[in-house]
């Protein structure tokens, strides 16, 4: 059953795509399965930003299933891409990987203390299992295996044949008299090789173009494995081809319709795959999408091998809360890995459904996460009520689940900043997490942390590797006898209204109505006063109020949700901090 739909006002984007999709699939290949696509080159980490290349049609193919059709995503791995540079910040990796530049990247080694045969497997390993965990469902097509065994031996020799036709299209965007054009065209090139590091097939020249005249194919040097060659020449009767290496000086002559050790040019190698693949749908990033880029030309190049370009929406980048646009080759950027280790796959999957691929956003890793989940939580009980948006059920239930089932999740859901808050006041100590979150709601206690997991799981991982050191909360052990002194009798008698009320208010409702509670009832109102019947200054005495809690407590003057706070330091000695 599609989430909504075809004909109803209230179709969302996915909808959308999948209506189109459907179409032109049954107008280029009546009664075949429906193929989208998606490129990943595992030139380094694979980041969250490369992610929405496969999440995009993924939410597409997925919809089409839903709606009873066949449908396969293609994930090619551009693993027979050049290596390029050396990425920074990847552990076990030195300069020295620096002599492999212009090698295949499964001729690379791999980082050290890998458990990898090379490069390419070591980094499309970690984006296979995330891919797993976020119910991604994809054939991977190896480009190395591809080129390696022979598959695209007729396509190569077709566009060899064709290279005039070729050289032809991409003349009309190679930079021309004209300064400004040379300088934006050199801009669109550079704009490809940054985004394509790591998120697709890696920007190459357009093809190797010397005396002996234009070549979409590059072979890799039989002596240095290098792809710094150049073609001499060419034979279109024998498929003699000869060429010489400009890194170590090696040539020979070898018959292109034996040899395979050697691809198509970028802008050549993604029309050809289309064609081949009969590729419907698929999404490119902006860079890939400006005048003169892959896309635009592979829509011309395309026809020369028989085929159509795809529907390709363009995408927009994907920031991370505090960080710039993520590049693979900078180092440090977040994979969909290290979001899965702070976050559940539904939230994960929600962030980029809910989104039309031209909008950005951003994906939390730092206080604002704790935003995202509450309003996921919120998002998620709407669903249950029937008062959610249609919209927002549609990508509700892509977040939740694939045309498959849905996907494993939380048992007892408990807000994350919580969670979050109770693994760092108990730091690893289970026994005292799950004291402390049996306490929330007495009339339904939870019985075992595993009820929590893995969204307990996650926070805790979130605590421990995303929050600075001097953020933790660390209890006092010993009342701070100086400042409980210095107290003026307002701020006792607000301590006082406090510990008075700690045994009728143990959970953490009743801890939430007390403390925000005390300065209300100390200024004359009821503790059950809304704020339209309370004056501004009750603000400003509830936020001294809770700073003098913390400063008592941990010596700070902020820090975990203040409820949470003391049902983790526990009755006892909260009474004792704040000098009972």
């Amino acid at each position: 059953m599609p989430i909504v739909g075809q004909s109803a006002e209230t179709t969302d984007w996915v909808s959308r795509f999948a209506d189109e999709v459907i179409e032109e699939s049954e107008r280029r290949a009546p009664g075949k399965p429906v193929v989208v696509a998606s490129g990943l080159s595992p030139s380094g980490p694979i980041h969250l930003g490369n992610l929405r290349e496969v999440m995009t049609p993924h939410l597409v193919a997925d919809e089409i299933r839903r709606r009873g059709h066949q449908v396969r995503h293609l994930i090619s791995w551009d693993d027979y891409d050049r290596y390029r540079k050396v990425p920074a910040g990847v552990p076990g990796v030195d300069e020295s990987w620096a002599e492999h530049i212009g090698k295949p990247l499964t001729s690379v080694p791999a980082p050290q203390g890998s458990a990898h045969p090379n490069w390419a497997e070591h980094f499309k390993a970690a984006m296979v299992d995330a891919l797993a965990e976020l119910g991604v469902e994809f054939d991977g097509i190896s480009q190395t295996a591809q080129y390696t065994s022979g598959v695209y031996r007729e396509q190569i020799l077709h566009a060899m044949a064709h290279r005039a036709d070729i050289d032809a299209i991409l003349d009309q965007y190679r930079t021309k008299k004209a300064p400004a054009k040379k300088q934006q065209q050199k801009a669109v090139d550079e704009a490809e090789l940054e985004a394509a590091e790591g998120s697709g097939a890696a920007a190459e020249d357009d093809g190797s173009s010397g005396s002996a005249g234009y070549f979409p194919y590059k072979p890799y040097c039989g002596n240095c494995e290098k792809d710094l060659t150049t073609v001499t020449s060419y034979d279109d009767a024998t498929t003699e081809l000869s060429y010489t290496c400009n890194a170590c000086g090696f040539s020979e002559t070898v018959r292109l319709n034996e040899f395979n050790r050697g691809k198509l040019v970028w802008k050549v190698d993604w029309p050809m795959r289309w064609a081949y693949e009969g590729v419907v749908f698929e999404p490119s990033g902006v860079d890939h999408s400006s005048p003169g880029s892959s896309f635009q030309v592979g829509g011309q190049i395309v026809g020369i091998f028989g085929g159509k370009q795809p529907i390709g929406p363009m995408y927009a980048f994907v920031g991370i809360s505090g960080m710039a646009k993520m590049s693979s080759s900078k180092g440090g950027v977040p994979t969909p890995g290290d979001a899965l280790k702070i976050m559940e796959p539904q939230l994960l999957r929600w962030l980029y459904a809910r989104r039309r691929p031209n909008q950005s956003f951003k994906i939390a890793f730092d206080q604002e996460i704790q935003r995202l989940y509450d309003e996921w939580d919120k998002l998620d009980a709407k669903v249950a009520d029937g008062s959610a948006l249609p919209g927002d059920v549609a990508a509700h239930a892509r977040a939740v689940g694939t045309a498959a089932g849905e996907l494993p999740r939380t048992a007892r859901v408990l807000p994350y900043r919580t969670l979050a808050s109770v693994a760092d006041i108990t730091a690893g100590h289970e026994d005292q997490a799950l004291r402390i979150l049996s306490e929330l709601d007495p009339d339904n206690p939870l019985s075992a942390l595993d009820e929590a997991r893995p969204r307990y799981d996650k926070a805790e991982a979130w605590i421990n590797t995303q929050v600075p050191a001097d953020q933790r909360t660390i209890v006092r052990d010993e009342p701070d006898a100086e400042l409980l002194k210095s107290l003026d009798e307002a701020s006792q008698q607000s301590l006082r209204l406090l510990l008075d009320g700690l045994a009728s208010h143990w959970s953490l409702d009743g801890l939430t109505h007390l403390v925000y509670g005390v300065p209300k009832v100390q200024a004359g109102f009821s503790a059950d006063a809304t704020p339209k019947e309370l004056p501004a200054e009750i603000k400003t005495a509830q936020r001294t109020f809770f700073a003098l809690l913390y400063q008592l407590l941990v010596s700070r003057d902020t820090g975990p949700r203040l409820p949470t706070l003391l049902l983790a330091v526990g009755q006892e000695r909260v009474r004792a901090l704040l000098g009972e």
